[in-house]
């Protein structure tokens, strides 16, 4: 254990020896002294790993100290102790930015964990982690062998999401590779589910089957309007995956009540052409092309495919008659999302309000066409980082603490996920073969199959629309991205290790629904 450098600080000081022997023993180096102003002194002179530092002392008082230190030292962790039980001697020092709070008579076991939980919390939260991954990795490893369910499938993926997280806060991370590698095995065995499965939950109402992006709105937002007991406010954040939807999560439960946290399986393909619009429209993207031919567009079109958003919503509340007053906002940058905020009212006046947030989406292609975001974000924890910092500071959030103070419903949700890719997988096609990296449609695809794709010949089958009468599908499996021979060398390196959507894979497929309520 590494030897930590230990001033204590208390006119009494001479009636702590006991503590400090024990300390001493334990391998913690202790500099006893008397009062509060050595104490400011010393720690300027000298490196100390943490501040024991008595409340009340004559002359100079502990709170005075404290002050003094950290203007100073503002990193260096400070322990108030004191006789004092007052309520504002708490609060003062706690402002104050203390590491902990001691509460006289002392006994050695409460001051050798406070010592522990500051000076040692990474080293031992590092060593329980990994311990405990290395418990359960053999139980993740051997659901893969037994047949998963949907709802099975869904508890893996938040299980690998909680140790990803849980290994993101230890020391060495020594775990992360082996993490990894049974991440990767967890999608070659979600990509053999989805081929078994897929096909029949589109068309057997008796196969057990996920709740699927078209499915949402009835299942789920239509119920809370029929209560008519307050407005909701369904907030869709483009490309959420569930990972960074937990780097969010206890920034907004400082604000809501969690009232319901689970997922829902976006459809094929996992881009948001397909699986936004069927989660707006309520229907799956052939019905949409037949249904709604003025609203749908299809993959050789210039034209931008989620322009008619809005008017989806008013189909699929019409066709469940629903006569609901409803607005929709979709926000893009900065200015908008102010704009958002400051409707409020008038939105209050409405049953349903969707407001599209493309952040997340933007980040993405951002962190593929620009070196700079690419470096501030080389890898999943500093995405999710990233993520977070711009939520924290975003009008989104403002918008949920104001909403917070209301009596409202928030859902949040997303269309789909996105994955990392790394291995490029080659494909040929015609000129007007989509461009998007983990699927393609087309006709006279030419490919090697094999378990890195799943092809779709029958589009009709899988409720996708088929521009040509030869046009196919085919989807990229857990992290390869589709590359041209063409160019190929420059094409793998620039679009390697970026973040895309469209195929399959647990962080395309599998995405969180929440919903919320005001305390």
């Amino acid at each position: 254990m590494q030897k930590y450098s230990i001033l204590w600080a208390d006119d009494e000081i001479n009636l702590l020896k006991p503590h400090i022997l024990f300390l001493e023993e334990k391998g913690y180096a202790i500099t006893p002294i008397n009062n509060g102003a050595e104490a400011v002194e010393i720690c300027e002179t000298e490196p100390f790993d943490l501040v024991f530092l008595d409340e009340n002392m004559p002359g100079m008082s502990g709170l005075e100290a404290l002050s003094l230190i950290k203007r100073n030292k503002p990193s260096l962790p400070v322990v108030m102790i004191t006789k004092s039980e007052e309520e504002h001697i708490m609060e003062e020092a706690i402002g104050s930015q203390i590491a902990d709070y001691l509460i006289k008579p002392l006994n050695p076991n409460q001051i050798l964990i406070s010592l522990k939980k500051i000076l040692d919390n990474k080293r031992i939260v590092t060593e329980k982690t990994n311990y405990n991954y290395q418990q359960d990795f053999r139980n993740i490893s051997m659901a893969f062998q037994d047949y998963l369910d949907h709802e099975q499938w869904i508890e893996v993926y938040q299980k690998l999401i909680y140790w990803e997280l849980a290994i993101d806060k230890t020391e060495n991370k020594s775990m992360k590779e082996v993490l990894e590698m049974q991440k990767e095995e967890a999608n070659r065995n979600f990509t053999k589910f989805i081929k078994e499965h897929y096909e029949d939950w589109l068309n057997d109402p008796n196969v057990s089957r996920p709740l699927l992006s078209h499915q949402v709105m009835k299942k789920k937002i239509f119920p809370l309007l029929r209560q008519k007991d307050r407005p909701v406010f369904f907030i869709v954040i483009d490309n959420l995956r569930f990972d960074q939807w937990k780097m969010m999560e206890s920034e907004i439960l400082n604000y809501f009540r969690l009232e319901e946290e689970m997922a829902y399986y976006s459809i094929l393909p996992t881009a948001t052409a397909y699986a936004r619009n069927a989660l707006f429209s309520g229907v799956l993207p052939l019905q949409m092309s037949k249904q709604y031919p003025n609203l749908w567009v299809d993959e050789e079109s210039e034209e931008g495919k989620n322009n008619f958003e809005q008017e989806f919503v008013g189909k699929n509340l019409q066709r469940n008659h629903l006569n609901s007053k409803f607005t929709y906002q979709k926000i893009l940058n900065v200015s908008q999302g102010k704009q958002a905020v400051d409707s409020i009212n008038n939105m209050m006046q409405c049953e349903l309000n969707i407001l599209v947030y493309n952040f997340v989406d933007m980040l993405s292609h951002a962190r593929t066409d620009v070196k700079m975001i690419r470096e501030l974000a080389p890898d999943e924890a500093a995405y999710r980082s990233v993520t977070k910092s711009w939520f924290t500071h975003s009008a989104l959030f403002e918008l949920l603490k104001q909403l917070s103070e209301l009596s409202v419903r928030v859902v949040i949700t997303t269309d789909h996920g996105t994955i990392r890719v790394k291995r490029p997988f080659k494909i040929m096609g015609e000129r007007n073969t989509n461009s998007n990296l983990r699927y393609k449609l087309g006709r006279n695809l030419n490919f090697k199959a094999d378990d890195s794709v799943f092809e779709i010949t029958q589009p009709e089958q899988f409720h996708l629309p088929r521009p040509q009468v030869t046009s196919r599908y085919v989807f990229a499996a857990e992290d390869h991205f589709f590359a041209y021979p063409n160019n190929y060398n420059y094409y793998v390196n620039y679009y390697r290790d970026t973040f895309q959507h469209g195929g399959i894979s647990l962080e395309e497929v599998i995405v969180p629904y929440i919903q919320l309520i005001s305390k």
